[in-house]
């Protein structure tokens, strides 16, 4: 399940130049909306989740989600207008953050002794979505078009919309079955007040909020037009874009796993400083660098990096917060956090059509960054940032 609903997030970033030619899009602005609104749909249903949460079981939200994702992947398929492509891309971000704000909580609970391995583990898991989706629409767009039983010739991107709502749709199946023989952890059920939660939980809030919503914008300003970025800024081709688009995914298939498991054995918050230090300078090395193999080379470790800092704030979160306040304060987060990372793409593309260079607008997020791990190593220091759950 984890692995459909970050495939649908990740899927636009290697679409949006089939969608650029199939709608005659000339702007940066207008191509780099499609894959903010599949973000901003993932964020806009976190803290409406959380509330839900406090009355549904976690695993039937799931399940509702595997629902939504199917439904919403066959409309994308037959979408004819950049309009519906656009309603599209929001309501499959619908699915995946409704799924992760139910979903992660779950699976903290389900191995409360080792929250970090978890953690981890589903995240790798959703990370192989991520490497697999630039791969998978490659294969798909050697050709323009495909023959399609029952339908007749589609579009390539069509194409992939329709395999992914295909699949969504016997993997929710399949989740039915298995979670309708399965007992699940009642670790939650005293969570049932968001705003209970808010009070007595806003200072580790805020501080995920803060380490985690610079870096998702600015990472989601980034993934989304990498392949883009690489083309006009280092004038390499867009297979070439893509196979590095897979490249920093890739690296982060290990990062979430021994990053998970490291989350466990020393404390969060420098943990979590150093990850963010280190993107801010991978992100500053990838607009001084030219060639394709140092490129590649820089590809990695920024993808190694940006993906450690996801299972080491959700560690901090999910295996600091009580039972009674779990969902809620981590809906809440998630919700902040999401909704200011989704506009990272639209932001980019913006900057560009003003005629800021690429390069330009990724040194001065490098600098950005930087101004915040310094505030925050400041707090740190005055012992003034929390190192754990009220």
């Amino acid at each position: 399940m984890v692995f459909l609903v970050n495939f649908a997030r990740v899927v636009f970033a290697p679409l949006l130049d089939p969608f650029r030619a199939a709608f005659g899009i000339t702007s940066e602005g207008a191509v780099g909306l499609i894959a903010t609104l599949a973000w901003v749909g993932s964020a806009l249903p976190r803290i409406p989740t959380g509330y839900l949460l406090t009355r549904v079981p976690r695993h039937r939200v799931v399940l509702g989600t595997g629902v939504v994702l199917t439904v919403a992947t066959t409309f994308t398929a037959f979408a004819g207008s950049l309009t519906l492509v656009y309603l599209g891309a929001f309501l499959m971000g619908l699915a995946s953050g409704a799924y992760f704000i139910a979903a992660n909580p779950l699976v903290s609970e389900l191995f409360p002794e080792r929250v970090g391995r978890a953690i981890g583990i589903h995240g790798m898991s959703s990370q192989l979505a991520a490497v697999g989706a630039p791969l998978f629409v490659g294969l798909v767009l050697l050709r323009e078009s495909w023959q399609v039983p029952g339908l007749g010739e589609l579009a390539a991107w069509r194409v992939v919309m329709l395999t992914l709502a295909v699949v969504a749709a016997v993997t929710t199946v399949a989740f039915y079955r298995v979670a309708s023989r399965s007992a699940m952890p009642t670790a939650g059920a005293d969570d049932r007040n968001l705003l209970v939660a808010l009070k007595r939980q806003w200072r580790i809030i805020l501080t995920g909020v803060v380490v985690l919503g610079g870096t998702g914008f600015v990472w989601n300003g980034l993934f989304n037009l990498y392949v883009r970025y690489l083309s006009v800024a280092k004038g390499l081709a867009p297979a070439q874009g893509r196979t590095l688009l897979t490249l920093v995914f890739l690296a982060g298939v290990p990062a979430f796993f021994l990053t998970g498991d490291l989350a466990d054995r020393i404390p969060h918050v420098p943990l979590l400083l150093g990850v963010l230090g280190a993107f801010a300078g991978c992100l500053l090395a990838l607009t001084y660098v030219s060639g394709f193999l140092p490129i590649v080379v820089v590809t990695l470790v920024l993808g190694y990096v940006v993906h450690s800092t996801f299972p080491a704030m959700d560690t901090f979160l999910l295996g600091s917060l009580p039972d009674e306040n779990r969902a809620s304060a981590y809906a809440l987060y998630s919700g902040v956090v999401m909704l200011v990372g989704a506009t990272g793409s639209v932001t980019v593309g913006a900057l560009v059509d003003l005629g800021l260079q690429y390069d330009e607008v990724y040194r001065g997020f490098a600098v950005i960054l930087v101004a915040i791990l310094g505030i925050l190593v400041v707090l740190y220091r005055l012992d003034r940032l929390p190192t754990g759950a009220d």
